[in-house]
């Protein structure tokens, strides 16, 4: 009886394809990834049952239909360690419908877009059991929390492929740099209205809404639309310093921004310029300290400018 394969044994790939849905053929030197907390659901779809009709009880025979792949994990988020210089993790966040400008010695500005999406083919590796997803486009969320490490929570769909038993990659992970935990000196930046406030948590939602699209002559992963979502808890304020009550009633429109990191090659900055206040729904109590959930909606105003993430 063979051993039982080890979960810890776990190898992702991940390379930008130039056709979709045509395996960009990874490589272990060049492509691959490192991710926590991941989770693979390799055979996502729907069963359609057959209906017979028999002269006796039974269950049904059954058809798999709609087959995609699944597969979860965070990105430690940090820079390459260079300015100008694209992280190793870019082509999962341009999987995710943000478009990628470098520019060399200075800074990595990733935005929205809403046309020509990339794709990217991912190899997964359990034991020997290689799954592989091509075609493959997905949504992300950053989260960052006090006296933690920030990441980029990422889910990506791809086109189905039967797995098989394929000989391991050989990984270099050595263009992943270590992330910084989120401190006061950490994280020097973070304001609402260009108002300083003390942040216990911030989540960004990329909102992108991920649809398999399985049709007779096309089938595709496709992002169909997208509704970006940015959360923070902070610490309440007298009205005279901060009133979000005003900002959500007039629907004023403020900027957020969050710098994070204070090297050069490892600075990461959230910008979204036009946000828009929700209403309030309570305060909360941490250690006797009044906090607001305030939750916002970034808009864009020209198009494909609710924000930006800068790598400097």
């Amino acid at each position: 009886m063979p051993d039982p394969i080890s979960w810890t044994s776990k190898i992702i790939l991940c390379k930008i394809e130039s056709s979709y849905g045509v395996d960009a053929a990874p490589t272990g030197a060049d492509n691959a990834m490192l991710l926590t907390n991941v989770e693979l659901r390799p055979m996502e779809g729907e069963e359609v049952s057959r209906d017979l009709e028999r002269p006796y009880f039974g269950a049904q025979p059954m058809i798999p239909t709609g087959l995609r792949a699944t597969l979860t994990g965070s990105i430690e988020l940090a820079g390459s360690g260079a300015a100008g210089t694209a992280p190793a993790w870019g082509p999962l966040a341009r999987a995710c419908g943000l478009a990628e400008v470098v520019t060399p010695a200075t800074d990595v500005v990733y935005t929205p877009i809403s046309d020509a999406i990339e794709s990217v083919t991912i190899h997964f590796w359990v034991g020997g059991t290689r799954h592989v997803l091509k075609g493959t486009r997905g949504t992300g969320v950053i989260e960052l929390n006090a006296q933690g490490l920030p990441v980029l929570k990422i889910t990506m769909t791809g086109l189905f492929a039967t797995p098989t038993e394929v000989a391991r990659a050989t990984v270099d992970l050595s263009d992943f740099m270590p992330p910084v935990l989120a401190t006061t000196t950490n994280t020097p930046v973070f304001t609402l209205n260009a108002v300083s406030l003390v942040l216990r948590s911030l989540m960004f939602d990329l909102g992108n809404q991920v649809e398999p699209r399985l049709l007779i002559g096309r089938e595709d992963i496709r992002i169909t639309d997208r509704a970006e979502k940015l959360s923070a808890k902070v610490e309440a304020v007298p009205l005279t310093t901060f009133d979000p009550y005003t900002l959500a009633q007039a629907q004023t429109q403020f900027a957020a921004a969050l710098t994070h990191g204070t090297v050069a090659g490892s600075i990461v900055s959230l910008a979204a310029p036009k946000c828009q206040m929700k209403r309030l729904t309570g305060y909360e109590n941490n250690q006797n300290v009044a906090e607001w959930p305030l939750e916002m909606v970034p808009l864009p105003d020209a198009g494909n400018d609710q924000f930006t993430l800068t790598l400097t």
